[in-house]
């Protein structure tokens, strides 16, 4: 058997292959130094559970009392409130798709955005996310058709351009202090924070 690995048309299949290879890749490209790479290598039925570890952990640190939610309908208990979390790392695009949001029972969503070298976070009632959904039809039914009503998602970029939910956050530090007012609940560490 004779090698084609020194023929022309061998050599335009390597060209083709590379061109592929950086279209395929170019996303990982930017998240090759980031302290989050792992995550973009984990099974995509993973990575929400993952979000849910990391924000329950998070606010745990900051001394928050989180449990695990005793049925489906919400993700964490967070000092009695019902909280649903949506994680999603940055996509090529340049957006966040928080996907899979219901009308269920909870108080209000987390959604955390991860991108190479930043993170950032929107704290959103419930009542506002059925009320841009359902009524101002400006969160979107995320899959068509008639039984497709039953979950949302929500693109938001790391600079906030979606207006309705630009009061609901992006950073970290908003995120904390609006799921203190959330809760009624000031932990003495994150007081401490905002006071120096």
């Amino acid at each position: 058997m004779t090698s084609n690995s020194s023929t022309r048309e061998y050599q335009e299949i390597v060209q083709i292959s590379n061109l592929i290879y950086e279209e395929y890749t170019g996303e990982n490209f930017m998240w090759e130094n980031s302290p989050f790479k792992w995550i973009k290598h984990r099974p995509s039925r993973s990575i929400g559970a993952i979000g849910e570890k990391i924000i329950a952990s998070w606010l745990a640190m900051h001394n928050f009392n989180v449990t695990r939610s005793p049925d489906s309908n919400a993700d964490r208990i967070v000092e009695g409130k019902r909280v649903e979390i949506k994680f999603s790392t940055l996509w090529k695009s340049g957006d966040y798709k928080f996907q899979q949001l219901r009308d269920q029972n909870y108080d209000f969503v987390i959604m955390l955005g991860i991108s190479p070298n930043d993170a950032h976070c929107w704290v959103v009632p419930k009542q506002e996310i059925i009320r841009l959904w359902k009524v101002e039809k400006k969160i979107c039914s995320q899959h068509g058709g008639a039984s497709g009503s039953d979950t949302a998602w929500v693109n938001l970029t790391p600079d906030n351009t979606f207006k309705p939910l630009a009061e609901y956050g992006n950073s970290l530090s908003g995120a904390l202090l609006s799921i203190t007012e959330l809760t009624g609940y000031s932990p003495k560490s994150f007081s401490s924070t905002f006071d120096n």
